[in-house]
């Protein structure tokens, strides 16, 4: 069934950019961040073409994305970071997700799921190095290093990996980056004292930005995310090499002329200077357009850019073509990689005061994602 927008997502370019990730990381193990379904971009396919790219693990903010990845017959070990209470946690041990704790309550939490479901638990401890987000923080660590030793006594836990977060690794030469360093070995020193950081126990830190940049930071393994979808972690230090992967699309609603002088959408903020030819762009903010993008964000129609002409509505947009043709059911580019002239999503985010994270993951459910390039390999589709 035709559908008036679409987010294209180029497998090959997530495929690439993983790839050079991997190269870069310099013998590091990568574990592919796809939280948020993938950035936006569609969980499975994309989990599916980021192990075939050359990750060994994946990483979800949830259980329940987890849970789908296992669902959907995804068999690497996937990491779940952000365990909230009454997490489905006897569901996760069963089907063998690695989880992530930072406190006690959570540990104890964890092993009471692994009791009765007969299952050990894998558990990444978190550290807080200083970006005051997750983790236990440094005062807290042997503490929690010490809880985990116990129950990994009963044998309800096992601990494979010791992890923290940078607050500021995609803004080079931030003092936090070294200080951040430092209490991470610092908390990786106390776990060795304490007998937790055992051979094969995988200590991880670095992000898009770090993976790119610090190769000290990189360890046994980093964490991309941003970067395996084609947008640079550091845009003021280029694109690295990466393929932006979603193009997103809409096939053009109605076209009209209008008369000089016409209002153009809620409240009139456009008014058309001349006679000139409309035409409604069937996306809008309940889709992820950003309301501000109102006569700020460009889009490429009829082979030019045109700048959203009024206010973003709901479900549509307009721009304003002047006397240059169009037609119904012509395709508008609101993003992409750019190779045909269109905007890019760093450009939107530039244009937005916002980061490309925003841009794409902010796209709807009512936009579907078609998935091009799609590996022979790969059995499962969106």
């Amino acid at each position: 069934m035709a559908t008036p927008a679409e987010a294209r997502v180029d497998l090959a370019a997530i495929r690439h950019n993983v790839a050079l990730l991997k190269e870069r990381a310099g013998g590091a193990e990568i574990m592919g961040a796809v939280k948020a379904d993938a950035y936006g971009h569609g969980l499975v396919p994309v989990s599916e073409a980021v192990l075939e790219g050359g990750a060994s693990r994946l990483g979800t903010a949830f259980v329940r994305e987890a849970l789908e990845l296992r669902a959907a017959g995804v068999t690497a070990p996937i990491l779940s970071w952000l365990i909230t209470p009454q997490e489905p946690l006897d569901e996760a041990l069963t089907a063998g997700i690695e989880l992530s704790a930072a406190d006690a309550r959570l540990l104890d939490e964890i092993a009471a799921a692994a009791r009765r479901v007969g299952r050990t638990a894998k558990l990444h401890l978190e550290a807080d190095t200083g970006m005051s987000r997750g983790g236990a923080p440094l005062a807290a660590w042997p503490g929690l290093l010490d809880r985990a030793l116990r129950l990994r006594a009963e044998g309800v836990i096992e601990i494979v990996g010791l992890w923290s977060h940078f607050a500021c690794a995609d803004i080079p030469g931030h003092p936090s980056i070294e200080r951040q360093i430092e209490a991470y070995e610092t908390a990786l020193k106390l776990a060795d004292q304490a007998g937790a950081a055992d051979s094969g126990v995988i200590r991880h830190l670095s992000n898009s930005a770090a993976a790119m940049t610090l190769p000290g930071a990189r360890f046994d393994l980093v964490r991309p995310g941003i970067a395996m979808y084609g947008l640079s972690p550091i845009p003021e230090l280029g694109d690295f090499g990466l393929r932006q992967a979603m193009t997103l699309t809409a096939r053009v609603g109605l076209v009209k002329r209008v008369t000089e002088g016409s209002g153009v959408s809620y409240g009139h903020l456009y008014i058309t200077g001349h006679e000139t030819t409309l035409g409604l762009v069937p996306l809008g903010y309940a889709d992820g357009i950003l309301r501000h993008a109102t006569g700020r964000a460009e889009v490429l129609a009829g082979g030019r850019r045109r700048l959203i002409a009024g206010r973003v509505c709901m479900d549509q947009f307009m721009i304003d073509m002047g006397d240059d043709p169009l037609s119904a059911g012509e395709e508008v580019v609101l993003f992409g990689p750019g190779d045909g002239g269109e905007p890019t999503a760093q450009e939107w985010a530039d244009t937005l005061g916002t980061i490309t994270h925003e841009i794409v993951t902010r796209i709807g459910s009512r936009v579907p994602r078609v998935h091009v390039n799609v590996s022979k390999g790969t059995s499962r589709r969106a």
